[in-house]
């Protein structure tokens, strides 16, 4: 860690006061370094979580008639989900059961908001979930 550095540095704050040059945000290497891995990995989980559930339409009363409902997005990132939860199992903690409960409930949501199903085994994330009923 660096010296001088906040060992206790939140992920938000540094996102927040990330440095800016030209116009765009650019985060400093050196504060994100001190971010815990940890850290920095359940919020990529949360991130591709609700990014999925907002193409699946399930911010909505009714899914199905969303105006952010697409499948073939939502499929890219519970593919992601799935592959990042599998990659980083060991790491996740006391959350790793609700992490795993969410990735799934998020391929029910889409198996059931496909018109044809996917096959056992071939739906999103399946391929490092197993299959998914």
């Amino acid at each position: 860690m660096s010296e001088g550095r906040d060992p206790n540095i939140n992920l938000d704050d540094l996102l927040a006061h990330g440095e800016h040059s030209d116009g765009e945000h650019d985060v400093d290497v050196f504060e994100l370094a001190d971010v815990p891995a940890q850290e920095i990995i359940l919020r990529s989980i949360m991130v591709l979580m609700s990014a999925a559930a907002e193409k699946l339409g399930l911010s909505s009363d009714d899914p199905a008639s969303s105006p952010s409902l697409d499948l073939d997005e939502a499929r890219r990132l519970i593919d992601a989900l799935a592959g990042l939860v599998a990659g980083s199992a060991e790491y996740l903690g006391p959350q790793a059961n609700n992490i795993r409960n969410g990735l799934q409930g998020l391929q029910h949501a889409f198996r059931e908001s496909s018109a044809i199903p996917d096959e056992p085994g071939q739906g999103p994330g399946e391929k490092f979930t197993g299959k998914v009923y």
